[in-house]
């Protein structure tokens, strides 16, 4: 089953308390924030943090994410210096505009893998695109590294680089959504959807998470731990899904015992779409614990 990513929960790197308990709230992936969430004259100070937990916390089986800072600052280097030791997971890079950008993360994580005999490409990575340049690169830059697990948005700068700013509706971010997906999808790779800063409105946030659901996303950058429950039970599939799913795959499995090469459910023909859409179904209900 592949990894899913239905949450990755920003934690800001200067928040103690946050950083040592990040394991206990249920999320898919932990995202450690070196980035916007930290002050300048903090920078260092959430580095060691979080470069310590990394060594000394058990955080199970989450996906450990870094969002280090822009890697034509000091700091952005001196992030992927530590983290890579630290041994973390994934480098998200931030407002990821070009495919050479991801180019020269990739070349920098070699270089540093390198130094200190780690594998040569175990440490992953994932693009945020955060721009009108971002969006219209998003497929070079998706396809520009191996190393690359994902892409994600941010509609903050985006909005803000559109010179408008984020409706109830969405209609503005559309087109990025949409290109971000397609060009994650042409990569073989994950596409995350941005945040939803307003963390009192429920049912504001359950309704965008129903359409980057319908549009195809993998699944949500979150900023908050209440944030975690809808959005894996909107993607956690109904029991008629779960039972269709099993369905098919019982047919492809009656229908390889026959040595048959037609495989059919209630007289309709089960094609490759077919039942790559119902192993999600079942991956996802496993990960919900709804399924054994």
């Amino acid at each position: 089953m592949e990894r899913l990513r239905r949450t990755m929960m920003f934690i800001p790197g200067n928040n103690p308390g946050m950083v040592k308990d990040a394991y206990i709230y249920g999320c898919d992936s932990i995202m450690f924030d070196l980035e916007d969430s930290v002050a300048v004259t903090e920078k260092d100070a959430a580095r060691s943090l979080v470069y310590h937990a990394l060594t000394t916390i058990d955080y199970g089986d989450k996906e450990l994410v870094v969002r280090v800072n822009a890697l034509d600052t000091n700091e952005g280097i001196a992030d992927l210096e530590a983290m890579v030791r630290a041994g973390v997971h994934v480098i998200r890079l931030p407002k990821t505009e070009t495919a050479s950008d991801v180019v020269f993360c990739d070349e920098q994580l070699t270089r540093i893998e390198g130094e200190i005999g780690k594998p040569i490409g175990s440490t992953a990575m994932m693009a945020a695109i955060e721009s009108a340049s971002g969006v219209l690169n998003a497929a070079a830059i998706a396809c520009a590294s191996k190393r690359l697990i994902g892409i994600a948005l941010g509609a903050e700068d985006y909005v803000t680089n559109l010179k408008t700013n984020r409706s109830a509706e969405g209609i503005e971010l559309l087109f990025a959504r949409s290109m971000i997906l397609h060009a994650a999808r042409v990569a073989g790779i994950a596409a995350l959807d941005t945040v939803y800063s307003d963390v009192n409105n429920e049912e504001g946030f359950r309704a965008e998470v129903t359409l980057i659901k319908q549009l195809g996303f993998d699944g949500k950058s979150i900023i908050n731990p209440r944030q975690i429950a809808p959005v894996v039970e909107l993607y956690t599939p109904t029991a008629k899904e779960i039972e269709k799913a099993l369905a098919i795959m019982q047919a492809i499995e009656e229908a390889n015992r026959k040595g048959s090469g037609v495989i059919s459910l209630n007289g309709k023909m089960i094609d490759r779409p077919i039942v790559l859409r119902a192993q999600r179904v079942l991956d996802l209900a496993r990960a919900a614990k709804v399924l054994k």
